[in-house]
Parts: C-alpha cells; structure tokens; sequence
C-alpha cells in the first residue's frame, strides 16, 4: 500500500493495491487496510465513498479540503503506481 500523501491531523493517506479502477484514496489511523474511509478523486472533485472508521463529520470535512488541495499529487502518483 503505497502512501499517497503525506500523514495529516494523525491519518494515513494510501492507495489499496487493485481494489477498484476508479481513482480512490484511502484514510485512516492505524495500520492501513482495505477497509478504511474511502474518497473518490477526479480532477475538478473530491467524493467520500464510504466512512467505515466512522471518522467525524468535522475531520471528514478537513480531510477532504485537504485531498482536494493536493488532488494533483494523488493522481500523479496513482498514475505511476498503476499506470494508467
């Protein structure tokens, strides 16, 4: 599970090696696992796909702000990771 973005509020930013085609990010505390929080990225959007770790609605708030600002990196870097 490679880190997509630097650890931010104690989350852990990571793709789940080919879970699913659509461009995602997983989050959490902890050990990472297919299971955590998961968001939808494109270019112009930032989606919540699920919310297993029952993160609050305030740091999901924050977290999101904080995907949709580095979402140019996440695709970078899933781009080289899967190579799509």
């Amino acid at each position: 599970m490679p880190k997509a973005l630097l650890d931010f509020m104690g989350f852990k930013f990571f793709f789940w090696s080919n879970e699913e085609k659509r461009m995602h990010i997983h989050v959490c505390k902890g050990d990472p696992r297919p299971n955590a929080t998961k968001f939808w990225i494109t270019a112009d959007e930032v989606e919540l796909a699920y919310n297993d770790d029952s993160i609050s609605a305030e740091d999901l708030n924050k977290i999101k702000k904080y995907i949709y600002a580095n979402r140019n990196t996440i695709i970078a870097r899933w781009v080289k990771y899967f190579g799509l």
